[in-house]
């Protein structure tokens, strides 16, 4: 590569990081904001919607059901990003997002649930835009404000039995941290991550979680 083509490959490599991270915000504020359209057309217009459905009008269509029978508002509030390219047009990523939603309860009521979570991200840039392939939402805990979720099945929404999130199934090192407590040994340390494989060494090869939406 001529040193000219190694400046233009890093200089779309920085602008291409930019315009990922602020695919996250856009997510984020068009979702808080109810813009489906908006919303949308942040994926590919094959997008896939369950097992069976294609394309963005279905995926606006199951956004709408979703938003309305669940949640009066929402805020999602992202943070943690970390981007790595598989390619010039295909990444990885992980966003952390900590989020509030106004939620109707059977009684008439509200409960003001919050909840940690990350979204695994694939992104893909088709004529010239980032666009997200495919976001799987791994979650922490889901409670009502005044409730701290200390203790198992930390997903807590309101009129439902209380289950397990995934997220921390993504990465085999969490429960290897508990299945094997420290010796007097001197632990080895493994060598560090090769650049653009920090997230995939982490993975390990761990299968992608089967997540449960409220």
């Amino acid at each position: 590569m001529s040193d000219a083509s190694d400046v233009l490959a890093r200089i779309d490599r920085l602008e291409s990081l930019d315009e990922i991270r602020q695919l996250a915000a856009k997510y984020s504020l068009a979702l808080d904001m109810r813009d489906l359209d908006a919303l949308v057309n942040l994926f590919p217009e094959d997008v896939r919607v369950g097992r069976d459905k294609l394309g963005r009008a279905h995926f606006k269509q199951w956004m709408d059901e979703t938003l309305r029978q669940q949640f009066t508002g929402t805020a999602h509030h992202i943070g943690n990003h970390i981007i790595e390219f598989e390619s010039p047009d295909r990444a990885v990523g992980l966003v952390y997002s900590k989020n509030e939603h106004e939620t109707p309860t059977a009684d008439g009521g509200c409960e003001w649930v919050i909840m940690q979570m990350l979204y695994w991200d694939h992104y893909v840039r088709q004529e010239g835009r980032w666009l997200f392939h495919r976001r799987l939402p791994c979650y922490w805990y889901a409670t009502d404000l005044n409730k701290p979720p200390v203790g198992d099945r930390k997903m807590r929404w309101p009129d439902r039995d209380h289950y397990d999130g995934e997220f921390h199934s993504l990465f085999p090192s969490w429960q290897a941290f508990w299945d094997h407590p420290p010796s007097d040994a001197l632990p080895q340390v493994a060598a560090p991550a090769p650049l653009e494989k920090f997230l995939e060494t982490m993975r390990a090869g761990a299968a992608a979680p089967s997540i449960r939406t409220r």
